[in-house]
């Protein structure tokens, strides 16, 4: 009866428990108006001066004609969100800055649309036949806030980033004239074309938004070019006049890329194309493909550094293939009616894994890396994706969501995550279609005639051709008969241990290890210590942990990346030092003792490694048989 009586008493003392509030969700209302495939009435105005290179700043005047139907209605100006060639929405709307919207001089209140912060509403005052816009964007000054575009000595200037365009039309049907006032003294190149000039201001000629975004400028004090045959040029801009002395012979290897990839794709799938390099350490590196031009930017040594090693050599031959696959050719679901509409990536195995493929033909064809370097890279790359864990989970047409997922951002365990491997990953697919069309031909047909069937449909045309997965499957079943589509499925979405190494195989090679680097290993890890291979580490300067292999002696120790290694076996850290102890260690029992700082921590560590120095080359299947090039060497070879 207490215990009762206690129970009554609590009851009653309680309060009532109120009841849970569940309030349902505002609807979601997208109010900016779908793209239509109409003429747009008129043509935008984008003035921009570019000389303030102390602070970065692109400052822009922008005359925006008023539809009539528009006039005294609310009017939407979208700042590109989703980037072609980004795969992704990284339209740096955070960099503009001082927007101002005028009509006849009167200021006008603008405001942030609530769903997409890329769009801005405006009220047009009824009769209003144009707007003003002006702003600034502000690029980045330090590497925290993004990539570098503007040094004292040249700058980069994407379009996209200094434009708005008007919502509820196709941006190919809006026209646009670009005027730019670049720093006196100054030379630009673009795949635009100039109309008029008045000093260092620059007009160009009018083209269709979606063409002005498609075409950067590079411009700068120390400035070269080269016709490199095709109508296709060369453009250099550098942080010292010295970098620029290219040899004929170089210059001689860029023609040679021009005349082997016409030779493979058969026509050339623009009006005139113009490579835009940087060769400097200050502006931001970039490699950015576009129908009629590409942004490449290398290290100052690209020229007089050459005997040193490939280096960057492979960024000009992949950027350019993509005119044919990526701009040309393009998966059905890439393309959009504008920059604010989401692209979907499930046929970028197509667009960067066989331009990868086609870059590193190119690179060996052309004379710009040679056949001994580029098969000791395609080796780097196989024992890379050979040693990554997270293919057991992963699979490969996954990975097309990368740049969505995380664009480009550092990953703790990459070999556990995956990256964006649609690009090496499928390029060892395509090795595999090559050799299964060699030999089921019997060495009378290989991807060569893929790519002139499905890449080249028109000289001169630079159009867009879509295709999807059927398209694709039948072209290459025009080639050679073959169950393609249960081969390309089966590698897109199998999750296995190792990497899809078959098509090595198929062209006479094998994966291997040695214990000495070879010439290609060594130029790509000229500023690191690469033991992936090796226990599973991978440390940049002064013994700074970069990677760690997920599930290696260097996991299972506890190192992590942004570790720093300050001693080996009681010695102070050197590079020769750690390697020396991998090599002593080998066969042994005793493990290598490290001495890792992580944060304000010191802490001794056993390094369980004796397997000495691995390093990934390819060798022959058969040896014994050197006078007869294997399939892979005849793929590279120069065509006559």
């Amino acid at each position: 009866m207490r215990a009762l009586l206690l129970l009554a008493s609590a009851l009653i003392a309680a309060p009532a428990l109120a009841q849970r509030s569940m309030p349902q969700p505002l609807p979601i209302v997208d109010a900016i108006p779908p793209a239509r495939d109409v003429p747009f009435p008129g043509t935008i105005r984008v003035s921009v001066d570019a000389t303030d290179t102390q602070r970065g700043v692109f400052r822009v005047n922008e005359t925006i004609p008023v539809p009539p139907e528009l006039a005294g209605q609310r009017m939407a100006l979208l700042f590109p969100k989703w980037l072609p060639g980004k795969h992704a929405p990284r339209g740096e709307i955070e960099k503009l800055a001082g927007l101002e919207i005028r009509e006849r001089g009167k200021v006008l209140p603008w405001r942030r649309d609530p769903l997409d912060v890329h769009a801005f509403w405006v009220d047009v005052p009824a009769g209003a036949s144009s707007l003003e816009a002006r702003f600034d964007f502000l690029s980045a000054t330090d590497g925290p806030q993004g990539r570098i575009v503007v040094t004292a000595d040249m700058l980069n200037l994407q379009p996209n980033s200094v434009s708005l365009y008007p919502a509820g039309w196709f941006t190919r049907q809006i026209p646009v004239e670009l005027s730019v006032t670049w720093p006196q003294g100054w030379q630009a190149a673009s795949a635009l074309r100039e109309a008029s000039r008045d000093a260092a201001r620059i007009t160009y000629q009018v083209v269709d938004y979606e063409t002005l975004v498609d075409s950067p400028f590079f411009a700068g004090r120390h400035f070269a070019k080269w016709d490199l045959g095709r109508n296709v040029t060369l453009n250099v801009v550098a942080d010292e006049a010295r970098f620029l002395k290219a040899t004929d012979e170089q210059i001689g290897k860029h023609r040679a890329l021009v005349a082997q990839a016409h030779k493979l794709f058969g026509t050339s799938q623009y009006d005139h194309y113009d490579f835009l390099l940087s060769l400097t350490e200050k502006m931001g590196g970039i490699g950015l493909e576009h129908h009629r031009s590409s942004e490449n930017g290398v290290d100052t040594g690209y020229f007089t550094d050459w005997d040193r090693g490939p280096g960057r050599r492979n960024l000009l031959p992949h950027e350019y293939t993509h005119s044919w696959n990526g701009k040309h050719r393009r998966g059905a679901d890439l393309i959009t009616p504008d920059f604010r509409t989401p692209m979907r990536n499930s046929m970028l195995w197509v667009y960067e894994g066989q331009t990868q493929y086609w870059g590193y033909v190119l690179q060996a064809r052309s004379g710009l890396v040679s056949i001994a370097d580029t098969l000791d890279q395609i080796a780097t790359i196989a024992a890379t994706l050979d040693n990554r864990p997270a293919r057991g989970w992963r699979s490969l047409d996954d990975t097309t969501n990368d740049p969505i997922i995380t664009p480009r951002a550092p990953k703790g365990w990459l070999s556990f995550q995956r990256s964006e491997d649609y690009y090496a990953e499928a390029m060892l697919v395509w090795l595999e279609v090559d050799g299964i069309i060699r030999r089921e031909s019997a060495g009378k047909r290989s991807l060569d005639d893929f790519a002139r069937r499905f890449f080249g449909t028109g000289d001169g045309d630079w159009g867009v051709k879509p295709y999807d997965f059927n398209d694709l499957v039948a072209q290459l079943q025009a080639v050679q008969p073959y169950d393609w589509a249960g081969l390309l499925s089966a590698r897109l979405t199998e999750k296995a241990s190792g990497a899809p190494l078959k098509g090595l195989e198929l062209l006479g090679w094998r994966l291997t290890y040695l214990d000495k680097p070879t010439p290609a290993f060594t130029d790509a890890n000229r500023r690191q210590v690469n033991l992936m291979f090796s226990g599973g580490l991978l440390l940049g300067t002064a013994g700074k942990v970069e990677q760690v292999l997920w599930n290696s002696a260097a996991f299972d120790a506890g190192i992590v990346v942004g570790d720093t290694l300050i001693a080996v076996n009681d010695l102070p850290y050197s590079d020769d030092a750690l390697r020396a102890a991998v090599t002593a260690a080998k066969g042994g029992a005793a493990p290598i003792r490290l001495l890792v700082k992580t944060d304000d921590r010191i802490r001794s560590v056993d390094w369980a490694w004796h397997g000495g120095l691995r390093y990934p080359r390819l060798e022959r299947l058969n040896p014994a048989d050197t006078r007869n090039p294997t399939g892979l060497e005849r793929l590279l070879m120069a065509k006559p």
